[in-house]
């Protein structure tokens, strides 16, 4: 394998999980120019997963992000239960649940048919890399890729190193990836959570604190979190957004708000109660909020909807927007 092809059309690629992420996935790589092979290990998935992924290229071409037809692009497609179709892939990507003993058992069956220069992908959102490695024949070659949801839309990719995961690799990736559409980050240790979901979740623990003790409603902490950090975390991250307020002030504030936040190790009791009752959230319109079946269909659409318009937001304002505006008034001088 050429490890540095940077050609998407010349680097078959698979996702093995055709639920709702591994279909965005495949909706990606197939925008990008990959020809795809889609592994469904649950054989309804079989049924649900094209209509699912060419509803996705229909709204992107809707909404601007490719100008290939639907047809076109599922041309490259196929969708199939046989592991052996991944004989010709140079990239694959496994996108099942998490569990680990349903990942060894899915790398098992990709790497029976796979080359040995193949680069295997997990798209866990916890699992330590370095553990997933301890399952394949070649833990060189298995890295983390964590997408996020809609995965044809967002910007967000982490590209995770294991222990025993050759950085190469993850420099190809890391290349690869802005024929995505992504603006990527690298985490060069392996942490379980990696980077986004141990800032997240430190946020969620704290928002189950202030609702379990009282100090506010669930309705108030989304409000809160949506009119503070959700105005500017398009803009900027955390440390970027220090420097444009003040670094002193956040300096002060730390010493005496730490010891305060909430340092619980259990499952908090409102989620937990949630769980054990049933509830998904949206999906069958029991969650944090009560939702009739209507209101849950229009929260669904609104996502959507909403996920593609922040694109448009975030592409506006890449990473890299100052640099940009500082050679755009060298050529003008």
């Amino acid at each position: 394998m050429d490890q540095f092809n940077l050609n998407p059309e010349e680097i078959p690629a698979s996702v093995v999980g055709l639920g709702l992420m591994g279909c965005s996935i495949t909706a990606c790589l197939l925008m990008a120019g990959h020809p795809v092979i889609a592994i469904a290990p649950i054989p309804g998935d079989m049924i649900t997963a094209k209509p699912r992924i060419t509803e996705h290229l229909e709204r992107s071409l809707q909404e601007g992000i490719t100008k290939k037809k639907p047809e076109d692009l599922l041309s490259r497609l196929t969708i199939t239960e046989d592991y052996g179709m991944l004989k010709e892939c140079k990239l694959v990507i496994e996108c099942t649940l998490e569990d680990l003993d349903i990942k060894k058992n899915v790398y098992t069956k990709i790497e029976n048919h796979v080359a040995d220069d193949t680069i295997i992908t997990s798209n866990t959102s916890a699992i330590p890399i370095s553990i997933l490695q301890k399952n394949t024949k070649i833990p060189s070659r298995l890295l983390g890729l964590h997408w996020a949801e809609p995965s044809h839309t967002t910007r967000f990719l982490e590209i995770i190193c294991g222990d025993e995961s050759d950085a190469k690799y993850a420099e190809w990736l890391y290349e690869l990836s802005s024929f995505w559409g992504k603006e990527p980050t690298l985490v060069r240790k392996d942490i379980r959570g990696f980077i986004t979901n141990r800032l997240m979740y430190a946020m969620y623990r704290e928002a189950f604190n202030l609702v379990e003790n009282g100090y506010a409603s669930v309705e108030d902490v989304d409000r809160a979190c949506r009119n503070n950090a959700g105005y500017w975390m398009t803009l900027v991250g955390l440390f970027r957004w220090m420097d444009l307020t003040g670094v002193a002030a956040y300096h002060n504030v730390m010493k005496d708000l730490f010891p305060t936040l909430s340092n619980q190790t259990e499952v908090p009791k409102l989620i937990d109660d949630i769980v054990k009752a049933g509830g998904k959230g949206i999906s069958n319109a029991h969650g944090f909020y009560d939702y009739t079946p209507e209101e849950a269909r229009l929260w669904k659409e609104t996502f959507e909807e909403f996920s593609y318009e922040i694109r448009k937001l975030a592409l506006k304002y890449p990473a890299d927007v100052v640099k940009k505006k500082l050679a755009g008034q060298k050529v003008k001088e």
